[in-house]
């Protein structure tokens, strides 16, 4: 357990999050999801989370392991061609994880989500929030239109919404 982790996530309050990602950056993201979605087979979601909470932190849940918890609680799996994605993002670490359904391992590598999330995780190291999540939907945007492009009408299966996770 890291104590410098800890203070971080004690020191991390909500309105961090809203000051972070107003309603219009919220309306921006929801709108850039949209836009991605027309070109490209895959589903995406952006949830962001403040801080995780003190038992939490005792327990050493890291980023990726609340990011699969998120995943399943926002059912993010329930697609009907499993290639639902989501790009989480824990504020007090600066952490970005990308969980890709089951589907989408077929095509495409570990590495290429880690080059996303790097790049948004350098912008969010200098207050860039919004940039670092459009910049986030646009190359995995990218990547799914390279993997799995769009094939006539497509239903959209998951709310394009932002989430602000809260406990």
């Amino acid at each position: 357990m890291s104590y410098l982790r800890v203070f971080k996530h004690l020191l991390h309050f909500p309105w961090q999050v809203h000051r972070a990602f107003p309603a219009r950056t919220m309306h921006a993201i929801e709108s850039a999801i949209l836009n991605t979605e027309q070109q490209h087979a895959g589903e995406l979601r952006f949830a962001v989370e403040g801080a995780l909470d003190l038992p939490e932190l005792l327990r050493g849940v890291t980023a990726r392991e609340r990011a699969l918890e998120v995943f399943g609680n926002l059912r993010v799996w329930d697609t009907e061609y499993n290639n639902g994605v989501l790009i989480y993002l824990l504020m007090a670490d600066h952490d970005v994880e990308i969980i890709a359904d089951r589907g989408m391992h077929q095509r495409i590598a570990t590495g290429e989500w880690e080059n996303v999330c790097r790049a948004m995780e350098a912008l969010l190291r200098q207050g860039q929030y919004e940039a670092a999540v459009l910049q986030g939907v646009a190359l995995v945007g990218a990547l799914l239109q390279q993997h799995y492009p769009a094939l006539g009408e497509k239903r959209n299966e998951l709310d394009n919404r932002p989430v602000v996770v809260k406990h």
